[in-house]
């Protein structure tokens, strides 16, 4: 049963943009990436990437070095963007958005269990919840690299539900993309978005936007 206090029986996150405000900075890297290279690639085209699964990411590498007149593989592309990350690593633990530790504890204190669905391949995601102090926090952790689509295919939030044993009408998420967004209520869950307003999409299908993780406690109130 979800607790008196909050209205649902589990809390499943989404993790780039929601536990890590990390969307920005990919966006800056793939921007200083390209612009090193020469190649310019429209504002419009790295906002519509936001929250992409890895296999549309590599899609993205390998279409915008051709913009530039540099054909690679997937292989390869993947191999240029490593390199450069390799030199301008992310900072995961000072993108950790504010309040995420405590409210995943409070949760947890309250009976509610959570669990983590991110597009994000397996390996960056458990260095992320490491570096983040987050490493035992989640009950299920599911990468979309498990299956042949990710988000907004919903399969990765279905699996995570039957790993819970719990139906959707008993679960939220928290997503702030518009593919992670389709993805949950494709899967029947009420979505919460975190809001975002720094790359110019809709977060209008989400059951209801927040300002911090934090507020996601206050949904007792709304429901």
């Amino acid at each position: 049963m979800a607790s008196c206090r909050f209205p649902y029986q589990a809390v499943i996150f989404d993790m780039d943009g929601v536990i890590v405000d990390s969307e920005r900075f990919y966006y800056d890297q793939l921007d200083e990436m390209y612009s090193a290279e020469g190649i310019f690639v429209p504002r419009e085209e790295l906002c519509r990437a936001v929250g992409a699964s890895y296999k549309d990411f590599k899609s993205n590498l390998v279409r915008w070095f051709a913009m530039g007149g540099v054909d690679l593989s997937p292989e390869e592309a993947e191999a240029r963007y490593d390199a450069w990350a390799a030199v301008h690593p992310a900072d995961y633990a000072a993108l950790l958005n504010p309040g995420v530790r405590e409210t995943v504890a409070e949760l947890k204190g309250l009976g509610v269990r959570v669990a983590l669905a991110s597009s994000s391949p397996m390996d960056n995601i458990m260095h992320v919840l490491e570096v983040c102090g987050l490493s035992d926090a989640f009950e299920h952790v599911t990468s979309g690299e498990q299956f042949l689509e990710s988000k907004p295919n919903p399969e990765i939030y279905l699996h995570t539900l039957d790993l819970l044993g719990l139906p959707a009408t008993s679960c939220c998420c928290v997503e702030d993309s518009v593919p992670g967004i389709a993805a949950g209520k494709a899967a029947g869950l009420t979505v919460i978005a975190k809001r975002e307003d720094r790359f110019g999409f809709s977060q209008e299908l989400a059951d209801a936007v927040v300002d911090s993780i934090a507020d996601i406690l206050a949904l007792s109130a709304s429901r």
